[in-house]
């Protein structure tokens, strides 16, 4: 008789990862071997079974678990083929952290909470029925690129798409506040019902006016900007999705607002109680005349938000700050005041050491790049969506006197390292653009009509990226080298094109562009120029082998005049169609490196609620290619912003770049920073990172996460 099966808990096995093995090396099938057990003595155990897929349809519509109008769609022998066909590619989790996270905060529970209803595969086809509204042939494309790893929705899309009992498909939102009551409230409150659906949120507060600004003519009379934070970071704290995404919120304030010292000093570690803000993230929106005066070490303006407004006939964050500057100092109608500019960027430097905020947006920059007619003012909770806003205008009694255009963030991004072993990268593009268009399609929150309208007009989205640095690793190149900034620059490049070109095949088969699309540089041809008039060809043998060997086809001039000609006559039917967001746990279970930054370390520690400490190895990582995997710190800033600078160059909107400084750093590291990153066209920088040298744990978690 065989002696019962003895093995190690999976949280044990995971934890080996941490610990070198007798031959000195680090051992990664002991984290392969934790996702087996996980499985066999976890999942297995606490998920329903059923006999049949058509018996666990039934139930799971009869209990409320799935909406019956996904289902309905399809005939049910399209369900069964596509169920069969996500089974048969035999996916498994490459780590223990992935199906761990997949486990922990994707599929889909009982309402007790205790017992798993869905598998990976099952997730996959739930989120392809629901994307590909009744369209099979999408349906069975997004199942092939999901379930391959190519491409991989937004945490709020794979979480909620089918589920009966969800929140929106929506990563995030960017919202408008005037400089009114009505406005405010009403932010406040849109606040409330976009975090309730599960959504981050950010708000401009530029338009605002000032602490001590007249109100109704009477001088001293506004509360300024903090009030409205401290209402705002309470909302964030009240409201959240059934208890599964915790509320989020940010706010953007011009640098030029006067009250934008007070706005820093509220995330000073000593800051004040009254003033202090914990959890609401900060960024500050910077225009070229800012640098311009600090470079000369003059005196910066702060320009009362009431006064320009009265003055321009516009809000202040509509109105081109460096275009307009020197006019708005001599005017005598704008109250100002000044401080030093080299003081204001030392300011923001000592608050970034201190707790990695606020996020910049570099606004000349963005606006500068930006395809579309209107004005680029704020970003999002991640720093990585930038898109055209207009302000709402309210009657007296509350009702809209005319709804203006918000924003909301359709998410989803590609595995580089997958997308370029794909079988058809254009196909696979496509399919993405395909399916973040349907999220932006089926999104109607008539609670914010602001947002539901710009939207419905805008039909924006992201398509995002992750695992550069896994990629780039697995193909043995260095993050940051002459190849690794060559093959991101072309990459890129090639995913635009065909972007442009699935948005341009939507655009034709619906007979429809989103508005605004005859006022832009795409309509006008001017979008191009830079593709039609220069030849992009890799700068290295090694980024050209690469293309040649993976079969991808980098688009030449002439297709671009192709690629033109088609969408000045039919159009694009997305306003946007890149972001690249930080991508947290979509990393995880997709087995990606994060973004396209290069690893914090090589095994990541992380901890996860009552589990406590779980590791992460960084994809493609083996005991033979270690050098690879230099992490942030090593790296250095210069590096981290010539690879974005040359993704930015081809990406409409913005890409989330977090800047990683060693514990020796000083203020005036991250001020160097901040400048190199102006000057080489970045578009935002989201955090401040800051390697602490006194690590919790033991001297191996030390050496295994940050020394390798």
């Amino acid at each position: 008789m065989e002696a019962p099966r003895q093995a190690m808990d999976y949280h044990s096995l995971n934890a080996m990862l941490n610990l070198y093995g007798a031959d000195g090396q680090i051992q990664f099938e002991k984290d392969r071997e934790a996702a087996r057990e996980y499985f066999l003595q976890h999942v297995n155990q606490n998920t329903v079974f059923f006999h049949s897929l058509k018996e666990r349809l039934d139930y799971l519509v009869e209990k409320e678990y799935y909406e019956p109008e996904v289902l309905a769609q399809y005939d049910f022998a399209f369900i069964q083929q596509l169920n069969d066909l996500a089974y048969s590619k035999k996916f498994r989790f490459e780590t223990f952290l992935g199906a761990f996270k997949y486990y922990t905060s994707y599929t889909l529970k009982t309402f007790d909470g205790k017992r798993y209803l869905e598998r990976f595969e099952d997730r996959v086809v739930m989120t392809a029925l629901g994307l590909a509204q009744g369209d099979e042939q999408l349906a069975i494309d997004l199942v092939e690129e999901i379930i391959g790893g190519r491409f991989q929705p937004a945490t709020p899309t794979f979480l909620n798409t089918g589920k009966a009992q969800r929140g929106e498909l929506v990563s995030c939102f960017l919202l408008r506040i005037e400089d009114n009551m009505e406005s405010i409230a009403r932010g406040i409150n849109s606040a409330l019902q976009l975090s309730k659906r599960g959504g981050g949120v950010a708000l401009l507060l530029s338009n605002i006016r000032e602490s001590g600004a007249p109100i109704k003519q009477i001088e001293n009379q506004s509360s300024g900007i903090i009030p409205v934070m401290k209402l705002l970071e309470d909302s964030f704290s009240y409201a959240n999705q059934l208890g599964a995404r915790q509320g989020a919120g940010a706010v953007y304030l011009s640098a030029h607002h006067p009250d934008i010292m007070k706005f820093l000093d509220t995330k000073r570690e000593n800051a004040d109680e009254k003033i202090r803000i914990k959890t609401l993230s900060l960024g500050v929106v910077v225009p070229d005349i800012t640098f311009e005066l600090a470079k000369n070490n003059e005196d910066m303006y702060l320009f009362s938000p009431y006064d320009v407004e009265r003055v321009y006939g516009k809000p202040f964050g509509d109105v081109p700050l460096t275009e307009n500057y020197r006019a708005m100092v001599d005017d005598a109608r704008i109250k100002k005041t000044k401080i030093n500019a080299r003081d204001f960027f030392q300011t923001l430097a000592e608050i970034q050491f201190e707790s990695g905020y606020p996020y910049i947006v570099f606004e000349d920059t963005v606006n500068k790049a930006n395809p579309i007619k209107g004005r680029i003012n704020m970003s999002n909770l991640c720093s990585e969506i930038l898109q055209v806003n207009t302000p709402t205008t309210y009657n007296e009694d509350l009702s809209y006197a005319n709804i203006g255009k918000d924003i909301s963030c359709n998410l989803g991004s590609l595995n580089i390292a997958l997308t370029m072993d794909a079988p058809d990268f254009g196909k696979t593009v496509e399919t993405a653009i395909r399916g973040l268009t349907s999220v932006s399609n089926q999104s109607h929150i008539t609670s914010v009509r602001s947002i539901e309208d710009g939207n419905d007009k805008s039909h924006a989205i992201g398509l995002g990226q992750m695992n550069l640095h896994g990629y780039l690793a697995r193909e043995r190149i260095f993050y940051g080298s002459e190849e690794g900034i060559d093959f991101t620059n072309l990459y890129f490049y090639t995913v635009l094109f065909h972007s442009l070109r699935a948005s341009n095949n939507i655009a034709i088969e619906r007979g429809e562009t989103f508005e605004g699309f005859a006022d832009s540089k795409y309509a006008s041809g001017e979008f191009f120029d830079k593709y039609t008039e220069q030849e992009w060809v890799p700068a290295t043998a090694r980024v050209a082998e690469l293309f040649e060997t993976s079969n991808v086809h980098i688009p030449t001039q002439d297709d671009w005049r192709a690629l033109k000609a088609s969408i000045q006559e039919h159009g694009i039917y997305n306003q946007n169609l890149q972001a690249v967001p930080p991508t947290g746990s979509i990393s995880y279970i997709n087995n990606s490196t994060a973004s396209i930054h290069p690893i914090a370390s090589k095994i990541e520690i992380r901890k996860e609620g009552k589990l406590g400490r779980v590791y992460y190895p960084a994809a493609f990582m083996t005991n033979d290619n270690l050098e690879y995997y230099q992490d942030a710190y090593e790296i250095g800033y210069e590096k981290i912003i010539d690879t974005y600078a040359a993704a930015t160059q081809h990406v409409d909107q913005g890409l989330s770049l977090t800047l990683f400084f060693k514990d020796t750093a000083t203020t005036r590291d991250i001020n160097r920073a901040q400048i190199y990153a102006w000057k080489k066209g970045i578009k935002t920088i989201y955090y401040i990172r800051l390697r602490q040298m006194a690590l919790e744990g033991t001297e191996l978690d030390m050496c295994v996460s940050c020394m390798l």
